[in-house]
């Protein structure tokens, strides 16, 4: 058995429309077994609304630039001040904006929920691996994150809010 046979048996392909660089829409193939998101999403662990608000909270985190780096970042352009000593190049507006994005969807989350959701949105850490580093019960990820993807697209505004009946739970509210 090849490695090959191996890789084609555990992926997941789709073809999704993406626009690129120049705006100009194009169809990818693309292996949604890559993120856990896209996984739970498959097997309809959570919802269309939950998966779009996790896949904007990890774009915030990858145009914010959060990522962990492992060497020297050579893309990066050099400048020297008048001591021509190095000096960080100013952040563009988009990074800024995605950073404030980012940091405000995290703080809406919440604390405790935010921590899964950085492991499974940003770092892409699977279910299991998210509960045995904290310690967690066996499938107890999979309902803390459907709340902090709940909590999180409420932030982003994609739930659609309409009117609800209201119930009474006291014995004269109900009457």
């Amino acid at each position: 058995m090849t490695s090959d046979h191996f890789q084609l048996q555990h992926r997941l392909i789709a073809t999704r429309k993406v626009i690129g660089a120049d705006g100009l829409e194009k169809y990818v193939t693309v292996n949604i077994a890559e993120s856990p998101l896209a996984r739970l999403r498959h097997r309809r662990v959570i919802d269309a609304m939950q998966f779009d608000a996790g896949e904007r909270l990890r774009r915030d985190f990858t145009l914010a630039g959060l990522t962990p780096r492992m060497g020297i970042d050579l893309t990066q352009p050099l400048i020297r001040n008048a001591g021509c000593q190095r000096a960080e190049a100013p952040l563009t507006d988009m990074v800024l904006a995605a950073k404030q994005r980012f940091t405000a969807a995290m703080r809406a989350a919440g604390p405790g929920l935010n921590d899964l959701l950085f492991d499974v949105c940003c770092h892409l850490r699977g279910l299991e691996e998210a509960e045995r580093a904290k310690g967690w019960p066996v499938r107890s990820a999979k309902v803390v994150l459907a709340i902090a993807l709940d909590r999180l697209a409420d932030h982003y505004g994609l739930r659609i809010r309409g009117r609800a009946r209201l119930r009474g739970w006291s014995k004269e509210q109900a009457s």
